[in-house]
């Protein structure tokens, strides 16, 4: 599945991702309009024990949490977030997101990955943990040009 979202001016929020909680609201905005100078606000919406863990990382503390996003900053080109869905209850909200981003060095291409975050928030309103869900293999590794060919190769063999 291709990424609908389009490059704009301003961050590309779909009226259909707004929630009427205001915890939500605050994270799904940090999201989509993140920049480098924006890291030292992630003090105002995570907390500083935070938990945070995706398929390559899983780190506890603001701190290290911040050096995710940083070290994203350093390795990519133009990194931005697209709120899709928001289901949220109680203290545990889900997201839905494309995330658009452009490689650097030789061999640069724009990718686009899917993913889905598990948000949990504690007492003071600031998500005490952030999971995020995203197949590796579909969504990263068989785009990439040699190590593509072997996973599509593989999950060929896997599958039939």
């Amino acid at each position: 599945m291709a990424c609908t979202s389009v490059p704009c001016a301003g961050p590309c929020v779909p009226e259909t991702v707004r929630h009427a909680d205001p915890r939500v609201q605050r994270v799904v905005l940090l999201f989509e309009t993140l920049s480098p100078a924006d890291l030292p606000a992630l003090r105002g919406v995570y907390a500083a024990q935070a938990r945070f863990k995706d398929p390559f990382n899983d780190v506890q503390g603001l701190p290290a949490v911040a050096a995710i996003f940083g070290h994203m900053f350093d390795r990519l080109d133009a990194p931005r977030f697209s709120v899709r869905t928001i289901v949220a209850t109680g203290d545990d909200a889900f997201l839905t997101w494309d995330f658009d981003f452009r490689t650097r060095g030789a061999g640069a291409r724009t990718m686009c990955i899917h993913g889905a975050s598990h948000l949990r928030f504690d007492a003071d309103g600031r998500v005490q943990l952030h999971r995020d869900y995203w197949d590796a293999a579909e969504e990263l590794y068989e785009k990439l040009p040699l190590l593509g060919t072997l996973m599509r190769w593989l999950k060929r063999r896997a599958g039939g």
